[in-house]
């Protein structure tokens, strides 16, 4: 026997098939982050869900209401795995030249501490914040050397470069010896 489904039923039917896809795409993002120890970009997840990159964008907004730990760095998407394990975090302002900007970077992580953004507040926008996740020396060469690459200017140059680093690190001692580091390079 054949049964007509209403115009409702087959409305709640639909709502039904394409939530649960958009579920499981995401639970597969969730996955693959997972699994990956390097960033996935945007499209390379698109490409591999058959979806355009905004759709990766919105599911990766959706994940992190959901208290995903999933961060955005100029290489892609990566979960936040290390979070857990620092305990110390502090906020630093600074102001040095572009040219600097290797070198700042080099002793935050030479002393232990780990970048996780840099933000600026401007007078228009009011804060401006974005991922850099820089961990080690091999961060910084790459960051700097795109920097480079694509003749790109960092956020501080909107502020007469005054910006702000969220440090975490080990100790409270790995972030005073940054501290006081910083404070000698600060122009």
């Amino acid at each position: 026997m054949v049964r007509l489904l209403s115009m409702r039923e087959h409305a709640a039917q639909r709502r039904e098939f394409y939530h649960d896809r958009r579920r499981k795409r995401r639970d597969g993002i969730l996955s693959l982050l997972e699994e990956s120890d390097t960033p996935l970009s945007g499209t390379e997840l698109a490409h591999r869900f058959k979806v355009s990159r905004q759709v990766i964008v919105q599911d990766i907004a959706l994940l992190r209401a959901e208290d995903k730990k999933i961060l955005s760095t100029y290489r892609g998407y990566v979960l936040d795995r290390e979070s857990e394990k620092r305990k110390c975090i502090r906020v630093f302002c600074v102001c040095h030249s572009t040219k600097d900007t290797q070198d700042e970077l080099q002793t935050i992580v030479d002393y232990g501490g780990h970048v996780l953004d840099v933000a600026v507040d401007h007078p228009l926008y009011g804060q401006i914040r974005a991922d850099l996740i820089i961990n080690n020396r091999l961060d910084v060469a790459e960051f700097v050397d795109r920097m480079n690459r694509y003749n790109a200017q960092p956020l501080k140059v909107l502020t007469g470069d005054y910006h702000y680093h969220t440090v975490t690190a080990e100790s409270e001692k790995n972030l005073d010896f940054i501290e006081q580091e910083l404070r000698k390079r600060d122009t």
